[in-house]
């Protein structure tokens, strides 16, 4: 590999603006050989250490990190860092469900030292603005360093700890690294309705797509140049040799769930669309061995999994399922409903499936429920898909609705894609 030196990494960074404007790529965003089983994808992380980390050279550094963040051989990037003279690390930063690992949802680590390294941890979640600006004054850092795996849809927290981190950064004057990663799902496309501002939240800030099809640093670009009140100083180390066409198997990197409800990549592959169910009385599967893949409530029978199969859905097709949650609803009672099989990942659109599911549920199932607090529309960015699956809208109908707003936002985001 191409030994890169700091100021061949800030080109790197600069790419943005080339790709933005139609310039072709450069080295740093192209891939090496067409065949993905001929190139070796290189995270932002292995690139920055093949540089001799010189991009963090005489700063006071922090790591906005969880479990993910690891290296090929699956040693984390703290302890790596930790044990090299050439970082002055000095505190890590925790996102939801903690930076090793240990919270489950909708929890975190707290404040506290890391028992193998001796660093500070401070905890980020639920925190913004100047109170996460605050903790990193009080940590001492000169440059806040990211590098989190990400799922691909918008109400997968980690995007948002991305941001709100910027922001506080920003606040702080501190300058801001994204060190990028493998979208998981692919680049190739957005899809899904897109976040109104109103219905804001820490699984939505900003008006994106449900499903994405960015990575951290694209998002880290779109972020600063649309949504911060200013932007911060921002730099960012892009993959090699990743096409907008890979899953995740395609990288050759070990996967570590990014969250305990996301043990394999055929979870993220569902998930944009399936997390809908959180919105309402039914298991989403939580509990199970196949989260958000397996989807069922008590009184559910085999009519389910037929119904959504006659849709003829692309690249998917229903089992009828049983099963019995470990926690979370149902726990320890036997529901019935539908396995998610999906055969064919490039035909297989994950939100208007999850739409389909939704509708199909409701039609057969008399006790189908949305949760009293309309967390729907907080996960769907809006109240149409609630409305109008409660007005007997089919699917198709509910996905036609939202296709002006998604085609503005795929102009926006073309501009900050930044891999062919």
């Amino acid at each position: 590999m191409r030994r890169l030196s700091r100021r061949s990494l800030l080109a790197a960074t600069t790419t943005a603006a080339a790709v933005s404007t139609g310039t072709p790529a450069t080295a740093a965003t192209a891939s090496a050989a067409p065949d993905a089983a001929t190139r070796r994808l290189r995270t932002g992380f292995e690139r920055l250490a093949a540089d001799g980390y010189s991009l963090l050279e005489g700063d006071r550094v922090g790591i906005v990190t969880n479990p993910t963040g690891i290296t090929r051989d699956a040693r984390h990037l703290v302890d790596v860092t930790h044990a090299d003279d050439r970082v002055n690390l000095v505190a890590v930063f925790g996102p939801e469900h903690g930076f090793r690992g240990t919270a489950q949802a909708g929890g975190s680590e707290g404040r506290y030292d890391d028992p193998a390294t001796g660093l500070p941890v401070y905890d980020t979640y639920l925190k913004s603005g100047q109170p996460l600006a605050d903790i990193f004054t009080a940590s001492g850092v000169d440059t806040v360093v990211f590098d989190i795996q990400d799922a691909g849809a918008r109400f997968y927290t980690y995007i948002w700890t991305l941001y709100d981190c910027m922001d506080a950064a920003r606040i702080a004057g501190k300058r801001f690294v994204v060190l990028d990663r493998p979208n998981p799902v692919t680049g190739r496309g957005a899809y899904g309705p897109v976040l109104h501002k109103e219905f804001a939240t820490f699984v939505g800030r900003e008006p994106i797509s449900q499903a994405h099809g960015m990575t951290v640093a694209e998002l880290a670009r779109l972020f600063n140049g649309e949504f911060l009140a200013e932007p911060v100083p921002l730099e960012t180390v892009l993959m090699s040799g990743w096409r907008r066409s890979d899953f995740y198997d395609a990288s050759g990197l070990p996967w570590v769930p990014p969250s305990p409800n996301m043990p394999t990549p055929d979870t993220a592959l569902v998930y944009s669309g399936t997390c809908l169910f959180e919105g309402t009385n039914l298991s989403e599967g939580r509990g199970t061995t196949r989260p958000f893949e397996l989807l069922g409530a008590e009184g559910i029978d085999r009519r389910w999994a037929a119904e959504a199969e006659q849709l003829g859905l692309p690249g998917v097709h229903f089992r009828e399922a049983y099963f019995a949650p470990t926690f979370s609803k149902f726990q320890g009672r036997t529901v019935g409903g539908v396995q998610i099989h999906v055969h064919d990942r490039a035909a297989y659109d994950p939100v208007r499936t999850g739409i389909a599911l939704l509708v199909t549920a409701k039609r057969v199932w008399s006790g189908f429920a949305w949760r009293p607090d309309n967390w729907i529309d907080k996960l769907t960015g809006s109240t149409p898909v609630r409305t109008m699956i409660d007005a007997g809208a089919t699917a198709d109908e509910v996905v036609a609705a939202w296709q002006g707003e998604l085609a503005a936002f795929r102009r926006v985001r073309k501009e900050y894609l930044l891999y062919r």
